[in-house]
């Protein structure tokens, strides 16, 4: 069975954080995709949760794509041993190019360049520029509050109802692919009307 996402573009920190669970949450996110036959489209750095998650893929025997600008590469932030490294002039370009590669999108812990690249593809999204889905890595709560946040922009109506259909929240790899794959059809050219995005039983306790 063909899966619905081929590459799916994943937004993290080049930091690993404060916690281990973040560097075994990426750990675990890069061999499931692998396993699945998902490739990975990431920011090209060898570095934090980036470097972790890339090397998890190409562990697994998994693809690996890397985007960086000239810039980050030139300062020694490059992975060099992906299946492809793709260098670019600009983070604009940058962002672009990862979205034009991938099927999907995840956001797991990271600061606020993981933030704006996620809100970009909603953002997206929302302007029909891509119709793919979206998704939190929802590791050890970390975006509990981001969630509650957009439960409240939802509520005073600067979350449109139909924005409710593009974003998965899950804690383990599995389950937000899961959650992900059925967000829309199976052509990948529709959301699936009957399904609630905002999947929020496991991400606040």
């Amino acid at each position: 069975m063909k899966a619905l996402h081929q590459r799916i573009c994943v937004y993290c920190g080049s930091n690993p954080g404060a916690r281990p669970q973040y560097a075994t949450a990426a750990k675990a996110l890069g061999q499931t995709l692998a396993k699945k036959g998902i490739g990975l489209v990431y920011g090209g750095s060898g570095k934090g949760l980036m470097g972790i998650l890339a090397d998890s893929v190409l562990a697994e025997g998994g693809e690996a794509i890397g985007v960086i600008t000239h810039q980050l590469k030139e300062l020694g932030a490059s992975h060099e041993g992906l299946t492809e490294l793709k260098v670019v002039e600009t983070m604009h370009e940058r962002k672009a190019l990862m979205a034009e590669l991938s099927d999907g999108f995840i956001a797991m812990p990271g600061g606020i360049g993981t933030l704006e690249e996620l809100f970009e593809a909603l953002t997206w999204s929302q302007l029909g520029i891509h119709k793919k889905s979206c998704g939190l890595y929802n590791v050890e709560a970390y975006y509990a509050p981001l969630v509650t946040f957009l439960e409240t922009m939802q509520a005073e109506k600067f979350f449109k109802g139909e924005l409710s259909h593009m974003l998965a929240v899950e804690s383990t790899p599995e389950a937000l692919l899961d959650a992900m794959a059925h967000l829309k059809g199976a052509s990948g050219l529709k959301w699936f009307d009957e399904e609630p995005c905002l999947h929020l039983k496991e991400t606040i306790q």
